[in-house]
């Protein structure tokens, strides 16, 4: 499994006796998860059967996991799939895992640090920038101010003060 994974949940814990498993969800809503037929747990590959809403994330249900025991051991899992599974991006979107590592610079292409993490609070995405001396700072990721140019982030230096 060398080809880059991304994640699109957590396992909260068990759920019930039965092996499901609440699940924190990072990618947008269940169809997200839906789609796959196979989620990854490291190496292991799991098989999906179902998931429906559960308070503020997910309940699934694995062929592979049987009972509450086996759920409660996929506590604190990152579940994945391969990059080349997700659907394709139309015209001016972009997969967060694709933003993570893009150097980013300024209109003349002088460097201003690298994007580690992609935040979103409710009001649209923000990116962590940490700067060439080790200080973190977070931009909109808005026309104008952060825009993505190719294979790097373009962005206004005054809003990473």
């Amino acid at each position: 499994m060398a080809e880059t994974q991304v994640i699109l949940a957590a396992v909260a814990g068990a759920h019930g006796v039965g092996g499901e498993v609440r699940l924190k969800l990072f990618a947008e809503g269940l169809d997200s998860l839906k789609r796959h037929e196979t989620l990854f747990a490291g190496e292991r590959a799991l098989t999906l059967k179902s998931v429906r809403p559960g308070g503020a994330g997910a309940i699934a249900r694995f062929a592979e996991i049987a009972d509450r025991a086996a759920a409660e051991a996929l506590r604190g899992q990152l579940l994945s799939v391969p990059r080349d599974a997700l659907p394709p991006l139309g015209e001016g979107e972009s997969y967060h895992a694709d933003l993570i590592g893009l150097a980013v610079v300024d209109a003349a292409d002088a460097p201003l640090g690298a994007v580690v993490a992609v935040e979103n609070y409710g009001a649209g995405d923000l990116l962590e920038i940490e700067r060439p001396d080790g200080k973190r700072a977070l931009i909109p990721f808005k026309p104008g101010l952060a825009d993505l140019a190719g294979d790097r982030i373009v962005a206004d230096p005054a809003f990473l003060a």
